[in-house]
């Protein structure tokens, strides 16, 4: 059976803003979520620790929820965050780097030399994405600027 690895099976509350979480796939993490609700103005009356500490499982393990569903923070950005703060590397900045380099998946594959398939892996959070990875897709994309930039100081756009 597949597990999808962006839904939680279980939330509880910690001291200190923090969630311990189990995601489908059976990965647990503990999730500091001090910095959120610090600067984040929707998530501001977390920092009351009784209702903090309401902590719940969202439909179907696609969200944590506060207050009925008024206050929510989505699995996936959970799954990212608890990555991140783990050393590894999170899912959404995969996601971001073929964004920000208008890649296809095809493309971006390609571009740091592993299967669409496995790409497709890294961006769904199935597989955890190797510091190697990360470092193509950095080396891929200040490479490709440096030759963007080339380009343009040889071709100046017409005005």
């Amino acid at each position: 059976m597949n597990h999808d690895p962006l839904r939680i099976l279980a939330v509880s509350a910690l001291p200190d803003r923090r969630l311990y979480l189990i995601f489908e796939d059976w990965w647990q993490a503990d999730v500091d979520l001090s910095d959120w609700i610090e600067n984040t103005r929707l998530f501001k009356p977390l920092q009351d620790a009784a209702l903090f500490a309401q902590a719940q499982l969202g439909d179907w393990g696609t969200s944590v929820v506060w207050l009925d569903g008024a206050i929510d923070m989505g699995a996936d950005n959970l799954r990212h965050l608890a990555t991140e703060q783990a050393g590894g590397i999170g899912h959404e900045r995969l996601i971001q780097w073929l964004y920000d380099n208008q890649l296809t998946q095809e493309q971006g594959a390609q571009a740091i030399g592993v299967s669409r398939r496995m790409l497709c892996y890294y961006l769904s959070a199935a597989k955890p994405i190797p510091k190697t990875v990360w470092l193509a897709c950095i080396g891929w994309a200040a490479q490709n600027k440096a030759a963007l930039t080339k380009n343009d100081e040889r071709f100046p756009l017409a005005a």
